[in-house]
């Protein structure tokens, strides 16, 4: 079992679905003990988020979804029922015992339980308190609930995402879960620069934690970086263009005659030797395509130029000619076609862990290389409750008996 920067952390995960839980899951992965908290009998949202839904021994449906398996590598889950007094207690004697704690409930909600970030700060000085919601704390849309493609919506994302109005296009989100994505990483983050403020910078912090508020809306905006930026500098709106990209051209899928490669020209250099791997060397020096602000003007012209050239050549045969110019290309794949890749593979982007019900499982994981202290040890994401005997009785000291009739009251 290698070192793990975090092993020293323990980290109180009361969120749900996807950005949250992405969070926490970070954390754990970087050797913090990540306890999940979830409503007794019915558990994180996400349990119910399928079909498909991860098979048992015996081929049956669990309650594991890929939202689950995604979200929630190396944790411990608990049941607690959050809105019950006891439960409140026994929340409350988690959160002293914790350096983080994740939450995306509504704004204002977690108040009403004692639970909100004032009152666990003043329980515990030292907690780092996150939220993660989709508007943050503060500003006009702050009690306002929301999902990912919300955000992506109204945050810019589907604006500038899918074929242009011209070509039959229309605004379209992405498949994943994106906004989640970000502001999981962002809160991550921003646990991350806290605990090290916190603990590095003593002196000035005095050893207390502080709140972090994040929200989706925020982190989809700050995502968008040079779509954002080309508005904010120049007042244009950016649009959408399908494959092709905003930087340097050519950069799209162009058509083959048995499929389509991913062509991303980024500098002239690049784009001249993509003119003589196609053997048309004459178009590196045509005046409407010589340079990159050009081939930006003449986008369509170029597009279609270089389209009735490709769709003569097969996939490999293109795909083979970019490696040995040099210019940056790709095949479109499934993710079959992705986890089978001899780079995939040798990177080690997936793993299989035991699991309790199905006997093991495949999952991601963390793309973070370390020389020093790499992460090599997974847990497969936990199922309901899994570790109430581990967490009630091993840390918190209670006697089963206690456990017991918590349980027939449906505290735990």
């Amino acid at each position: 079992m290698s070192r793990k920067p975090f092993s020293h952390i323990r980290v109180l995960d009361l969120s749900r679905v996807i950005a949250g839980p992405l969070a926490a899951q970070m954390l754990g992965d970087l050797g913090a003990e990540v306890i999940k908290v979830e409503r007794p009998g019915a558990g994180d949202d996400a349990r119910r988020m399928g079909p498909p839904f991860l098979k048992d021994r015996d081929g049956r449906d669990t309650h594991e979804t890929p939202i689950i398996l995604g979200s929630n590598r190396n944790k411990k889950s608990i049941t607690l029922d959050l809105a019950q007094p006891e439960g409140q207690v026994l929340a409350r004697r988690l959160a002293a015992m914790s350096d983080v704690l994740v939450e995306n409930f509504k704004v204002g909600d977690l108040k009403r339980y004692g639970l909100d970030q004032a009152s666990l700060r003043e329980l515990n000085p030292r907690l780092v308190y996150c939220s993660v919601t989709g508007f943050g704390q503060t500003g006009p849309y702050a009690p306002r609930p929301g999902y990912d493609s919300i955000f992506q919506a109204m945050g810019g994302l589907m604006s500038v995402t899918g074929y242009a109005d011209e070509e039959g296009g229309a605004p379209v989100k992405t498949g994943p879960s994106i906004a989640d994505f970000v502001a999981g990483q962002f809160a991550a983050i921003g646990v991350i620069t806290a605990l090290y403020e916190r603990d590095a910078n003593r002196e000035a912090s005095g050893g207390r934690g502080q709140h972090v508020d994040v929200a989706l809306f925020d982190s989809l905006v700050a995502s968008l970086s040079h779509y954002a930026a080309q508005y904010l500098a120049t007042g244009e709106v950016p649009v959408r263009r399908g494959t092709q990209g905003s930087g340097g051209l050519p950069s799209q899928v162009f058509p083959c005659a048995d499929g389509g490669v991913m062509v991303v020209c980024g500098n002239d250099e690049q784009y001249r030797r993509f003119c003589v791997a196609l053997q048309h060397p004459e178009l590196a020096d045509d005046p409407r395509f010589a340079t990159n602000p050009l081939r930006v003007g003449n986008r369509k012209l170029l597009a279609a130029t270089f389209d009735a050239i490709t769709r003569r050549w097969r996939q490999t045969d293109l795909l083979a000619a970019m490696e040995t110019a040099g210019v940056p290309a790709g095949p479109i794949r499934d993710l079959k076609q992705v986890f089978d890749d001899p780079q995939a593979q040798h990177r080690g982007l997936a793993t299989e862990v035991p699991h309790p019900l199905a006997g093991s499982v495949r999952i991601c994981t963390n793309p973070i290389k370390f020389s020093d202290t790499p992460i090599t040890d997974y847990t497969a994401p936990p199922t309901l409750g899994q570790h109430n005997d581990e967490i009630y009785r091993g840390l918190l000291g209670l006697a089963a008996e206690e456990i017991e009739r918590l349980k027939s009251k449906g505290i735990v």
